[in-house]
């Protein structure tokens, strides 16, 4: 018996979405500036789909002018939609370009959504015998489903989901299908704006439905029901009606299905290869060229693919009797495709790359390296973790396309005797270091003694000040800037997991070819920044400030910080019995007990069951939002939503600090080690991780007890932390030359009850302490841009007082919004801001069409210079108190930094001395027209100084 021919159809719009908000944290940049999310995770859907499944027939289905018959039968059909991201609306003529390379069929009908065309064309392939796989996550198309029609569902953290009749029936818990459209009509649709049956929620739909069947069946049956529940759906009954209509999807949309136009064809991989290249998806090329060589070839390489969690149903699984691609044998369908990314590799690039030998040959290579001024050198280790890492070899290139490897014994007096050799390279203050990732390489190098002195030349870091919001990784550097793809490690030493190899176990042929290319990349991609660097006036910025704080950092984190891991025994008892005790009280105010920690489970106690608000916001999966943002909204009116929060908080706070940190403890050194990060944060702040003590949380009495946690090395030492008071705002206001703000900070004023004298025309004196709290708000608020409505969300004000705070604000403080105003000209006219030291942040949706994203593009450009300024000044503060105790020899160590704050470990005998250091090196970092203000602190734990 033949083999039941497969249909997939995509939905069009549903995929770009999910693609674009799967990175809507760590947004895919390329270098141009342009956001690729939407393209790259669209088209990775539908290669997994070509990939896994090898269907005969596909078509992407896309929507086009809107559904116009329901907008006849309802004017605010998904009136209430935010405006399409501008990272979609100009992904759309690309994925069109990508899909017509392909060859891929694009099915769209004007003043029709993909809904109804993929319902239309998945009834009519049934009547030609067809199984249809409707791609999409969205739930709606479970109605559609049936012995041969079936949702192929992708699920977040990867793999698919098929349902079939049994699927829908248990999700939606009806007999068949098509009462899926009752379903929906009576609970309606926020995404759609569906208005549904007020009151009536997804356990009362289920409900209904098992009782009457359908909707008419409801409404025939009023009178069973009672009370409010009665009232509401007899009055409703038209717009229940009407919400049905809404929610069907049509089946009668004007396209046929042909199948001869549905047919897979061989794609133009010249045309793909092009656009890819043009994006700059690299990794996604490579994949696109896998998924259409043979099927022999593709069912090989499924080590990085998520299996699909279901098959569709049980005679002819999806992807069954598939054999090639374009049909015929595989033979023929890796002929097909033959052309690779053109992108050079170790395989097709010249290069000499020589491992070097003890001895003579050691001695004559030595001697060859002393008389370079610039070389670019590269550690291979046995981890990634510096303190415990051992050398395995170290790689040098100082031309294109040459290096060298010195492999190192394992036994360590051996290995030490090696790198004494290798000294006077490392210490000679005429020879410039070129590296990726510097710090890494200076912190493995300490442990055996070695001190990196000349000139520094870290690629990441060039990369960096050159595009700050792009990835800075050697993979993606080569391949954008090079066109030339590195050997991955796991090429060499396998995946993550117990099978692992260590790099030790890898051939010494291997090491070499590997650990050279890293170094000869590394050395080609610093010829190319240093022209872009001077380009982008971002040099001194540079040579003067990131490349100094690098040594800064290495020793920082070399040091570590001592932890009480008894105190922090007892703060868990302590949450422990906090949390017990509100959950408690969640549950009697809830009347139930439930799982707190489920957004499903909490919604549905809060707005089904509790109706704390009339309309609640939905997510688009369709259950009840309890974001961080929602549930703050509501705090002020309900005491479980502040219950809830703090249940959340403090819960976040064990689990990510109180239980973890004990645990990254270093066993070697018994102190806990962050990695600080330069490379991260686009506004040139530093960001903390492994343990990121940046973002313990400080507002709350339990938060700020974490901080007990961190103690000085012994009882001869005590920790001392310096804090930049209100830096932000006296940036803002020397950069603006506002006098008035400047003259209240000369005169050493409080800040906030000067400004609240001001904007409420009271004397300084009789300032309440809500007035200067208020004022507080709106002085730290202005530098984000907070609106009405979000200082009226911080503040007890109303929506209209917060209005005409802000306005009274600006009045008194007119150069200022001047200022501000200026700095988002400048932007729109160069496309970047920049901090005073002329770090730049690129602002690519500055002139963008959509106010909301446009918006967000305006307030950086008032925020990035504000914050990349008190940023650069605490940076050159650490490097010259670095610098002063080092060369005064001082025992006083420098621990963290943590925003405006670093902390030390002083010991007492040197305490005056250092507080006096500390504070005039950081108020003499910049000089403003504002003087800088630091505090400090003095105590046996980091709450105690701080």
């Amino acid at each position: 018996m033949p083999e039941q021919k497969r249909l997939f159809l995509l939905d069009a719009y549903a995929l770009i979405f999910r693609g674009y908000y799967a990175f809507i944290k760590n947004p895919r940049i390329n270098s141009k500036g342009m956001d690729t999310s939407a393209i790259l995770g669209f088209t990775n859907s539908l290669l997994d789909v070509i990939k896994r499944e090898r269907p005969d027939h596909l078509a992407v289905c896309f929507d086009r002018g809107g559904s116009v018959s329901r907008v006849e039968m309802f004017e605010d059909y998904k009136a209430n939609r935010d405006e399409t991201p501008e990272g979609i609306r100009l992904a759309i003529p690309y994925i069109e370009k990508i899909l017509n390379a392909m060859c891929i069929p694009v099915i769209v009908k004007e003043g029709y959504e993909a809904d109804d065309i993929i319902g239309t064309l998945s009834k009519k392939a049934e009547k030609q015998g067809y199984r249809t796989f409707m791609v999409t996550p969205d739930k709606d198309f479970a109605q559609l489903v049936s012995e041969n029609i079936f949702m192929y569902r992708p699920m977040f953290g990867g793999g698919y989901e098929t349902w079939g009749i049994p699927e829908v029936q248990k999700k939606f818990e009806v007999e068949r299908p098509e009462q899926v459209i009752d379903f929906l009509g009576m609970m309606g649709d926020s995404v759609d704006n569906i208005p549904g049956l007020p009151g009536v929620g997804e356990k009362t739909a289920k409900k209904f439905l098992a009782a009457y069947g359908s909707m008419e069946g409801l409404l025939a049956n009023t009178h069973e029901l009672k009370g409010k529940m009665k009232e509401k759906i007899e009055a409703n009954a038209e717009l229940g009606i009407l919400s049905k209509e809404l929610a069907k999807i049509m089946l009668d949309v004007p396209v046929e299905f042909d199948e001869a136009d549905f047919e897979m064809c061989a794609p133009d991989v010249e045309k793909v290869t092009e656009i890819f290249q043009e994006l700059e998806f690299r990794r996604l090329l490579d994949n696109f060229l896998k998924t259409f060589a043979s099927e022999e070839t593709t069912a090989n390489d499924t080590s990085s693919e998520t299996k699909p969690t279901a098959k569709p149903s049980n005679k002819s699984t999806a992807g069954a009797g598939q054999f090639s691609l374009f049909g015929g044998d595989g033979a023929s369908a890796s002929k097909t495709i033959t052309s690779d990314t053109g992108r050079k590799t170790i395989k097709t690039t010249p290069h000499v790359y020589q491992s070097v030998a003890a001895g003579m040959a050691l001695k004559l290579f030595i001697q060859q390296l002393m008389k370079q001024t610039s070389v670019c050198f590269d550690t291979e280790t046995t981890g990634l973790d510096p303190i415990t890492a051992q050398l395995v070899g170290i790689a040098f290139s100082w031309e294109a396309g040459k290096g060298f490897y010195v492999a190192f014994p394992e036994n360590i007096q051996e290995a030490q005797q090696l790198i004494e050799e290798l000294r006077p390279f490392f210490e000679s203050e005429q020879i410039e270091k070129i590296g990726q990732n510097l710090k890494y390489d200076i912190k493995v190098l300490k442990k055996y003694d070695i001190e990196v002195k000349g000139t520094l030349f870290d690629t990441m870091l060039a990369h960096y000040l050159i595009n700050p919001d792009m990835r800075h990784n050697m993979d993606v550097l080569a391949e954008t800037y090079l066109n030339y793809t590195p050997v991955s490690i796991t090429e060499l030493i396998g995946k993550k997991g117990k099978n692992q190899l260590s790099m030790r176990q890898v051939p010494l042929e291997q090491q070499t070819e590997y650990a050279v290319e890293d170094a000869d990349i590394t050395y080609q991609l610093a010829q190319k920044f240093r022209p872009e660097l001077t380009e982008a006036n971002t040099e001194t910025l540079f040579k003067d400030i990131e490349v100094p704080l690098l040594r800064v950092l290495a020793d920082m984190e070399l040091e570590g910080i001592n932890l009480d891991k008894d105190f922090l025994q007892s703060l868990a008892k302590d949450l422990d019995n906090d949390i017990k005790n509100l959950e408690i009280q969640i549950y009697e105010t809830a009347g139930e007990q439930f799982n707190i920690a489920s957004p499903k489970q909490l919604g549905e106690i809060l707005f089904d069951k509790m109706k704390l608000v009339d309309k609640p916001k939905k997510t688009k999966t369709g259950q009840y939002s309890t974001a961080e943002d929602v549930l703050s909204y509501l705090a002020k009116d309900h005491q479980i939503i502040r219950d809830v929060l703090e249940f959340r908080g403090l819960s976040k706070l064990k689990s990510t600090y109180v239980d973890a940190l004990p645990e990254q403890v270093e066993p070697t050194t018994g102190r806990v080690h962050t990695d600080y990060m330069q490379t991260v944060a686009a506004t040139g702040r530093l960001s903390s991780n492994n343990p990121n003590l940046q973002n313990i949380p400080i507002r709350t009495e339990r938060g700020r007890q974490v901080r007990k946690a961190f103690i000085p090395r012994n009882e001869n030492y005590t920790l001392l932390a310096a804090d930049y008071s209100q830096i932000e705002l006296r940036i803002i206001a020397a950069l603006s030359q506002e006098t008035t703000m400047i003259d209240a900070f000369k005169n050493g004023e409080d800040i906030h009850a000067s400004t609240a004298a001001k904007v409420f025309n009271v004397p300084i004196s009789e300032v309440t302490r809500e007035q200067r709290s208020n004022a507080k708000t709106v002085n730290f608020g202005i530098i984000y841009g907070v609106s009405a409505f979000g200082l009226s969300n911080q503040t007890d004000l109303s929506r209209s007082e917060a209005k005409e705070l802000i306005d009274t604000y600006y009045q008194t403080y007119p150069k200022l919004r001047n200022y501000m105003s200026e700095l988002v000209d400048f932007a729109r006219d160069n496309g970047y801001v920049q901090t005073v030291l002329g770090r730049r942040r690129y602002l690519k949706d500055i002139n963008s069409r959509n106010a909301v994203v446009r918006g967000a593009a305006e307030r950086n450009a008032v925020n990035a210079p504000i914050q990349g300024s008190a940023a650069d000044i605490i940076k050159i503060a650490m490097i010259n108190i670095h610098k002063k105790l080092t060369q005064g020899g001082y025992k006083t160590k420098m621990l963290l930094q943590v925003h405006d704050e670093l902390v030390f470990d002083v010991p007492k005998t040197e305490l005056d001395e250092m507080k006096t250091l500390i504070k005039s090196e950081m108020e003499n970092a910049y000089q403003l027209s504002v003087p800088l203000d630091v505090e400090v602190g003095l105590g046996d734990n980091w709450l105690m100084a701080h």
